[in-house]
Protein backbone atom coordinates (compact mmCIF):
# COMPACT_ATOMS: atom_id res chain seq x y z
CA UNK A 1 0.00 0.00 0.00
CA UNK A 2 0.84 3.38 -0.54
CA UNK A 3 2.42 6.14 2.57
CA UNK A 4 -0.93 7.43 2.62
CA UNK A 5 -3.15 4.64 3.05
CA UNK A 6 -0.17 2.06 4.25
CA UNK A 7 0.08 -0.47 7.34
CA UNK A 8 0.00 0.79 10.73
CA UNK A 9 3.89 1.62 10.36
CA UNK A 10 2.76 4.33 8.33
CA UNK A 11 0.37 5.51 10.07
CA UNK A 12 1.85 5.74 13.01
CA UNK A 13 5.09 7.36 11.56
CA UNK A 14 2.54 10.18 10.02
CA UNK A 15 1.02 10.65 13.71
CA UNK A 16 4.21 10.90 15.29
CA UNK A 17 5.90 13.45 12.56
CA UNK A 18 2.52 15.67 12.70
CA UNK A 19 2.71 15.67 16.50
CA UNK A 20 6.58 16.97 16.63
CA UNK A 21 5.93 19.60 13.71
CA UNK A 22 3.37 20.67 15.38
CA UNK A 23 3.87 25.01 16.50
CA UNK A 24 1.85 26.74 19.05
CA UNK A 25 1.33 29.13 16.21
CA UNK A 26 0.00 26.55 13.94
CA UNK A 27 -2.36 25.61 15.91
CA UNK A 28 -5.96 26.46 14.53
CA UNK A 29 -8.60 28.53 16.85
CA UNK A 30 -11.57 26.02 16.06
CA UNK A 31 -11.85 24.20 19.48
CA UNK A 32 -9.72 21.19 18.17
CA UNK A 33 -11.46 20.58 15.24
CA UNK A 34 -8.58 20.36 12.64
CA UNK A 35 -6.40 18.32 14.53
CA UNK A 36 -9.28 16.01 15.38
CA UNK A 37 -9.33 15.81 11.93
CA UNK A 38 -5.51 15.57 11.20
CA UNK A 39 -5.75 12.50 13.53
CA UNK A 40 -8.43 10.32 11.62
CA UNK A 41 -6.20 11.59 8.69
CA UNK A 42 -3.11 9.93 10.58
CA UNK A 43 -4.43 7.23 11.12
CA UNK A 44 -5.20 6.20 7.28
CA UNK A 45 -8.99 7.42 7.00
CA UNK A 46 -8.84 9.63 3.97
CA UNK A 47 -11.02 12.76 4.23
CA UNK A 48 -12.94 15.03 1.85
CA UNK A 49 -14.67 18.15 2.62
CA UNK A 50 -18.99 17.57 3.32
CA UNK A 51 -22.06 19.81 3.81
CA UNK A 52 -23.00 21.53 7.21
CA UNK A 53 -26.11 22.70 8.78
CA UNK A 54 -27.46 25.77 7.44
CA UNK A 55 -30.46 27.60 9.57
CA UNK A 56 -33.48 26.46 9.30
CA UNK A 57 -32.77 22.95 9.54
CA UNK A 58 -31.34 23.07 5.91
CA UNK A 59 -28.35 22.36 4.04
CA UNK A 60 -25.76 24.70 2.99
CA UNK A 61 -25.62 22.80 -0.43
CA UNK A 62 -27.78 24.65 -3.55
CA UNK A 63 -30.33 21.76 -3.80
CA UNK A 64 -33.54 22.61 -2.91
CA UNK A 65 -35.01 20.32 -0.18
CA UNK A 66 -31.92 18.38 -0.18
CA UNK A 67 -32.45 14.54 1.22
CA UNK A 68 -29.52 14.85 3.40
CA UNK A 69 -28.65 17.99 4.91
CA UNK A 70 -25.16 18.34 6.01
CA UNK A 71 -24.38 14.85 5.33
CA UNK A 72 -22.80 14.28 1.93
CA UNK A 73 -19.90 15.29 0.45
CA UNK A 74 -19.79 19.25 -1.40
CA UNK A 75 -18.31 17.61 -4.64
CA UNK A 76 -19.60 15.32 -6.90
CA UNK A 77 -15.65 14.02 -7.21
CA UNK A 78 -15.15 13.04 -3.33
CA UNK A 79 -13.82 9.47 -4.20
CA UNK A 80 -10.88 11.02 -6.35
CA UNK A 81 -10.24 13.84 -3.71
CA UNK A 82 -10.48 12.21 -0.70
CA UNK A 83 -7.67 11.99 1.16
CA UNK A 84 -5.04 11.86 3.93
CA UNK A 85 -2.55 14.85 2.94
CA UNK A 86 -2.00 17.08 6.28
CA UNK A 87 -1.10 20.00 4.16
CA UNK A 88 -4.51 19.36 1.99
CA UNK A 89 -6.33 18.62 4.49
CA UNK A 90 -5.24 22.47 6.86
CA UNK A 91 -6.07 24.36 3.52
CA UNK A 92 -9.49 22.96 3.89
CA UNK A 93 -9.99 23.14 7.55
CA UNK A 94 -9.15 26.53 7.67
CA UNK A 95 -10.56 27.44 4.10
CA UNK A 96 -13.85 25.91 5.04
CA UNK A 97 -14.02 26.17 9.01
CA UNK A 98 -17.86 25.65 8.88
CA UNK A 99 -17.59 22.34 6.75
CA UNK A 100 -18.00 19.00 7.79
CA UNK A 101 -16.06 15.80 6.80
CA UNK A 102 -17.14 12.94 5.24
CA UNK A 103 -14.50 10.11 5.13
CA UNK A 104 -14.27 7.28 2.02
CA UNK A 105 -14.51 3.89 2.53
CA UNK A 106 -13.64 0.66 0.69
CA UNK A 107 -9.96 2.36 0.13
CA UNK A 108 -8.59 1.43 3.48
CA UNK A 109 -11.85 0.92 5.48
CA UNK A 110 -15.30 -0.19 5.60
CA UNK A 111 -17.80 0.79 8.53
CA UNK A 112 -20.81 -1.19 10.04
CA UNK A 113 -23.50 1.15 10.77
CA UNK A 114 -25.92 0.25 13.38
CA UNK A 115 -28.70 1.66 15.44
CA UNK A 116 -27.43 3.66 18.69
CA UNK A 117 -29.23 1.40 21.14
CA UNK A 118 -27.60 -2.25 19.35
CA UNK A 119 -24.27 -0.53 19.09
CA UNK A 120 -24.10 0.08 22.38
CA UNK A 121 -25.08 -3.02 23.88
CA UNK A 122 -22.96 -4.86 21.36
CA UNK A 123 -19.87 -2.62 22.09
CA UNK A 124 -20.26 -3.14 25.69
CA UNK A 125 -20.33 -7.06 25.07
CA UNK A 126 -17.64 -6.85 22.63
CA UNK A 127 -15.40 -5.25 25.15
CA UNK A 128 -16.46 -7.64 27.96
CA UNK A 129 -15.36 -10.63 25.75
CA UNK A 130 -11.61 -8.77 24.94
CA UNK A 131 -12.50 -8.53 21.45
CA UNK A 132 -10.19 -5.68 20.25
CA UNK A 133 -12.91 -3.18 18.89
CA UNK A 134 -11.73 0.16 16.41
CA UNK A 135 -12.31 3.16 15.84
CA UNK A 136 -16.19 3.88 17.33
CA UNK A 137 -18.48 6.96 16.90
CA UNK A 138 -22.03 8.31 17.89
CA UNK A 139 -24.07 10.04 16.02
CA UNK A 140 -26.93 12.07 17.73
CA UNK A 141 -29.47 10.67 14.64
CA UNK A 142 -29.15 7.44 16.68
CA UNK A 143 -26.65 5.69 14.68
CA UNK A 144 -23.49 3.54 15.74
CA UNK A 145 -20.45 3.61 13.47
CA UNK A 146 -17.99 0.84 13.78
CA UNK A 147 -14.75 1.72 11.90
CA UNK A 148 -12.95 -1.35 10.32
CA UNK A 149 -10.51 -2.75 7.99
CA UNK A 150 -11.93 -2.65 4.46
CA UNK A 151 -12.30 -6.04 2.56
CA UNK A 152 -10.36 -5.18 0.07
CA UNK A 153 -11.65 -6.35 -3.70
CA UNK A 154 -13.34 -9.69 -3.29
CA UNK A 155 -13.18 -11.88 -6.52
CA UNK A 156 -16.90 -12.41 -6.46
CA UNK A 157 -18.68 -9.45 -6.70
CA UNK A 158 -21.63 -11.21 -4.96
CA UNK A 159 -19.63 -11.04 -1.33
CA UNK A 160 -19.74 -7.28 -1.70
CA UNK A 161 -22.35 -5.56 1.13
CA UNK A 162 -22.68 -2.54 -0.87
CA UNK A 163 -24.92 0.36 1.22
CA UNK A 164 -27.69 0.98 -1.01
CA UNK A 165 -28.91 3.65 1.51
CA UNK A 166 -26.32 6.15 0.36
CA UNK A 167 -28.38 5.94 -3.36
CA UNK A 168 -31.68 6.55 -1.47
CA UNK A 169 -31.28 8.45 1.69
CA UNK A 170 -34.42 8.99 2.37
CA UNK A 171 -35.46 5.87 3.23
CA UNK A 172 -32.58 5.42 5.97
CA UNK A 173 -35.61 5.86 8.27
CA UNK A 174 -37.18 3.06 7.34
CA UNK A 175 -34.12 0.37 7.21
CA UNK A 176 -32.79 0.61 10.95
CA UNK A 177 -30.66 -2.72 10.67
CA UNK A 178 -26.73 -2.76 10.38
CA UNK A 179 -25.26 -1.20 6.57
CA UNK A 180 -21.67 -1.79 5.54
CA UNK A 181 -20.57 1.08 4.13
CA UNK A 182 -17.68 0.01 1.75
CA UNK A 183 -16.50 0.29 -1.83
CA UNK A 184 -18.16 3.28 -3.11
CA UNK A 185 -19.69 4.80 0.21
CA UNK A 186 -18.82 7.42 2.80
CA UNK A 187 -19.81 8.68 6.48
CA UNK A 188 -19.53 11.66 8.27
CA UNK A 189 -15.81 11.54 10.35
CA UNK A 190 -15.98 13.08 13.94
CA UNK A 191 -16.51 16.28 14.54
CA UNK A 192 -19.33 16.79 12.42
CA UNK A 193 -22.34 18.90 13.42
CA UNK A 194 -25.85 18.01 12.28
CA UNK A 195 -29.12 19.97 11.95
CA UNK A 196 -31.26 20.59 14.54
CA UNK A 197 -32.20 23.17 17.47
CA UNK A 198 -30.11 21.54 20.10
CA UNK A 199 -26.32 21.08 17.66
CA UNK A 200 -26.25 17.52 17.23
CA UNK A 201 -23.17 16.13 16.56
CA UNK A 202 -21.15 12.97 15.34
CA UNK A 203 -18.42 12.24 17.86
CA UNK A 204 -16.02 9.77 18.65
CA UNK A 205 -16.59 7.08 21.30
CA UNK A 206 -13.54 5.47 20.53
CA UNK A 207 -10.97 7.27 18.50
CA UNK A 208 -8.60 6.26 15.75
CA UNK A 209 -5.91 5.51 17.54
CA UNK A 210 -7.29 2.42 17.87
CA UNK A 211 -6.31 -0.08 15.36
CA UNK A 212 -8.26 -1.01 13.03
CA UNK A 213 -10.01 -4.57 13.44
CA UNK A 214 -11.08 -7.00 11.35
CA UNK A 215 -14.92 -6.37 10.38
CA UNK A 216 -15.81 -10.30 10.61
CA UNK A 217 -14.81 -10.30 14.36
CA UNK A 218 -17.64 -7.48 15.39
CA UNK A 219 -19.75 -8.73 12.72
CA UNK A 220 -21.82 -11.74 15.30
CA UNK A 221 -22.51 -9.02 17.81
CA UNK A 222 -23.14 -6.70 15.69
CA UNK A 223 -25.74 -8.49 13.47
CA UNK A 224 -27.53 -10.55 17.04
CA UNK A 225 -27.68 -6.56 18.73
CA UNK A 226 -29.41 -5.42 15.44
CA UNK A 227 -32.32 -8.32 15.54
CA UNK A 228 -32.70 -7.92 18.95
CA UNK A 229 -33.79 -3.91 17.93
CA UNK A 230 -35.44 -4.97 15.25
CA UNK A 231 -37.56 -7.59 17.32
CA UNK A 232 -37.79 -4.71 19.94
CA UNK A 233 -39.21 -2.17 17.42
CA UNK A 234 -42.65 -3.30 15.92
CA UNK A 235 -42.98 -0.47 13.64
CA UNK A 236 -39.89 -1.39 11.93
CA UNK A 237 -40.46 -5.49 11.61
CA UNK A 238 -41.82 -5.34 8.17
CA UNK A 239 -39.64 -2.74 7.16
CA UNK A 240 -36.03 -3.99 8.56
CA UNK A 241 -32.80 -4.13 6.55
CA UNK A 242 -31.66 -7.62 5.76
CA UNK A 243 -29.23 -8.74 8.38
CA UNK A 244 -27.61 -11.72 6.23
CA UNK A 245 -27.87 -11.98 2.71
Amino acid sequence: MSADFGGRTGRQGKLTQWLRGRRPKDTADDGGREALLLAAAAAGLPLAPAAHPAPGYRCSCDRVGCPTPARHPVSFAWQTQSTTDRAQIERWARHQPQANFITATGMVHDVLDVPLQAGREALEELLAAGVEVGPVAESDDGRMLFFTLTRGTPEDEDEWWPCELDCHPETMDEHPGLRWHCRGSYVLVPPARLPGDDNPQVRWVRGPEHPLPDPLSLLGALTDACARHVTDDPDHLSAAWPLHR
